[in-house]
């Protein structure tokens, strides 16, 4: 009985992510072999409309210089991102602790998202050039309003009888917000995180796409110019790929800081 016990317990993570990644994964191979098919019956000529097969063989083929403008989309994410991470952490703590500051800085968070990034990046790129600043500025602006939101929220959020508990014990506002207000908003953090993260792919590939010398965004912008329909898809493929995979590292990254929510997770769904 104990032994049938351990291995229900051992075998129920891996068919919840079985039975979560499954339902995606028949539906994209059903539109994949949709496609094939009908490029195929059709006729298209592959500067039109490639095939999934010639994508993947010609994406294979170049897979070294796709590798090569991969590295540096990487590094202006992870480098524009935590610029953004920086941000939203600094202005979401001190909008908690100064109604002032909410009063003051939350319509201009919102008012903010009105503004056309498209309309503002050539203006950055010229005043800051070619380099990796003009990139990690417009990665900052795409995602730092979601995870200052969030944050924000979560902070909200925070158990009112547990703040009056710290203060009957004489907590000070600090001692509040490091036990109390700061483990409340993770989970919200980390949904806005995820948010986010997808966000800086594609703000990162726009950045190139305004000024660059390296990068899947120019060289999508090269192979388009080439009329390599292919090969601009299998860097949209890649840039695709990479945006699960940091989707994915931020359900780790939840695991790690707070097992706790994703306990509760668990059971919330059964």
């Amino acid at each position: 009985m104990k032994n049938s016990i351990t291995v229900k317990r051992a075998t129920a993570p891996r068919t919840t992510a079985f039975s979560a990644l499954a339902p995606p994964a028949a539906i994209l191979v059903a539109l994949v072999i949709t496609w094939q098919v009908a490029v195929m019956a059709a006729g298209v000529q592959p500067a039109i409309l490639p095939s999934p097969q010639r994508i993947l063989q010609q994406g294979w083929e170049a897979r070294t210089t796709i590798w090569d403008n991969t590295l540096p989309t990487l590094q202006e994410t992870f480098l524009g991102f935590a610029v953004s991470l920086t941000v939203a952490w600094t202005l979401a703590i001190l909008i908690d602790f100064s109604p002032w500051l909410r009063r003051a800085l939350v319509p201009l968070l919102v008012a903010s998202q009105a503004i056309p990034i498209i309309a503002i990046a050539p203006l950055i790129v010229i005043w800051f050039g070619f380099g990796m600043l003009p990139k990690t500025i417009v990665i900052a602006l795409v995602t730092f309003f979601p995870v200052t939101v969030g944050l924000i929220d979560g902070f909200n959020r925070t158990d009112r009888e547990a703040i009056n508990l710290l203060r009957s014990m004489g907590a000070n506002r600090w001692k509040q917000f490091v036990y109390v207000r700061l483990p409340s908003a993770l989970p919200s953090f980390f949904t806005a995180l995820r948010i986010g993260i997808a966000y800086a792919v594609t703000g990162a590939i726009f950045a190139e796409y305004v000024g660059a010398e390296r990068g899947l965004g120019i060289y999508m912008a090269m192979m388009k110019n080439s009329f390599r329909t292919d090969l601009v898809l299998a860097a949209v493929a890649v840039t695709a790929l990479v945006s699960v995979c940091l989707f994915l590292l931020t359900y780790v990254a939840e695991r790690a800081i707070i097992p706790w929510h994703s306990k509760e997770r668990r059971s919330w769904h059964g």
